[in-house]
């Protein structure tokens, strides 16, 4: 039997796009930039397939050829993938021109995609050593080729190393929309403005966040629903220059940061130290330090009375 689409009727439907239309009204009264020209979700997720093929034929690319045609593999996926982002970040920059009194320059889209393409080589061993540190780091790892295809640290890192120095080229809306895919994907929220070392190693990861002004030494492996964040949201209380443009975490080489915990404010973890699962710290941590939560405790039958008897004359 086949289904037909109801069709609302007309006053509904005149109702719906007037409503819509003066909510639009309103919004754009409020913020005048044009969004005529802006970054495409759809392109730009192309656009990193594209980039991850060309890093990884083989493992992410399906090449199956010799090895004397890869580079022509390699070369066919970065002609589309380039071309893709040297159109998205012009759009990018179509959006941002509205706010700014100078003019920007007819090549900067092309001058960004140029240097962008240029640092390839070093996005490429970025992740290979962060999946070098997955694989030493996990005993359950079979292969690097299973953390590069199904480990959700790996898949994140891969999308912040092609997303930081875009961020840091001036494409900060592309940055954040590969960032973003990342999340979706993995349920970590990497700011393509963290600055992160090599030998970078998320286990599980579901949870982690790591905010925009954050600087991740080497070696350094979190674990899951970790937060590197800011104290307080610009907004709800007076923000110092420091508060604004440094307001996330330092992290030094060789720190291993447990799940659940929280660091929270412009504060230093120092080398190879190691903070314990659920900890909240607003603090600097000396280098080798460890810092946990007090050891849980197994109570005697009369302190569990106790604490119950406790408990029912409070709600009483």
């Amino acid at each position: 039997m086949t289904q037909t689409t109801a069709i609302p009727a007309r006053s509904t439907l005149s109702d719906a796009v007037d409503a819509l239309s003066s909510a639009r009204r309103d919004w754009r009264g409020r913020h005048p930039a044009s969004t005529a020209r802006f970054p495409a979700r759809g392109a730009v997720e192309r656009v990193v397939e594209l980039l991850a093929a060309a890093l990884y034929p083989r493992r992410l690319g399906g090449f199956r050829g010799a090895v004397t045609e890869e580079d022509h593999f390699v070369a066919a996926k970065l002609i589309a993938a380039l071309g893709e982002l040297e159109r998205e970040i012009e759009n990018e920059l179509a959006y941002w021109q509205h706010e700014s009194q100078a003019r920007f320059d007819a090549d900067q889209a092309a001058t960004i995609t140029r240097l962008f393409a240029a640092g390839l080589g070093e996005v490429r061993r970025l992740v290979d050593s962060d999946v070098e540190a997955a694989f030493l780091g996990d005993p359950a790892a079979r292969s690097v080729d299973e953390i590069l295809l199904c480990y959700p640290g790996a898949i994140a890192s891969l999308h912040h190393r092609i997303a930081h120095p875009l961020y840091e080229l001036g494409a900060p809306i592309v940055a954040r929309l590969i960032s973003e895919l990342a999340n979706e994907r993995t349920g970590i929220d990497i700011h393509p403005g963290a600055t992160i070392g090599e030998h970078f190693f998320i286990d599980h990861g579901t949870g982690v966040v790591i905010g925009e002004t954050a600087i991740v030494g080497r070696n350094v492996r979190l674990y899951q629903h970790v937060t590197l964040g800011a104290r307080s949201p610009l907004g709800a209380a007076r923000a110092t220059p420091r508060d604004r443009l440094a307001r996330h975490p330092i992290v030094e080489d060789d720190v291993v940061v447990y799940a659940g915990a929280t660091i929270l404010g412009r504060v230093t973890i120092g080398r190879a130290a190691t903070i314990g699962g659920n900890v909240w710290l607003l603090s600097d941590v000396p280098a080798d330090a460890i810092v946990t939560q007090p050891e849980a405790q197994r109570l005697d039958r009369g302190a569990r009375d106790r604490i119950r008897e406790t408990l029912a004359e409070a709600v009483d």
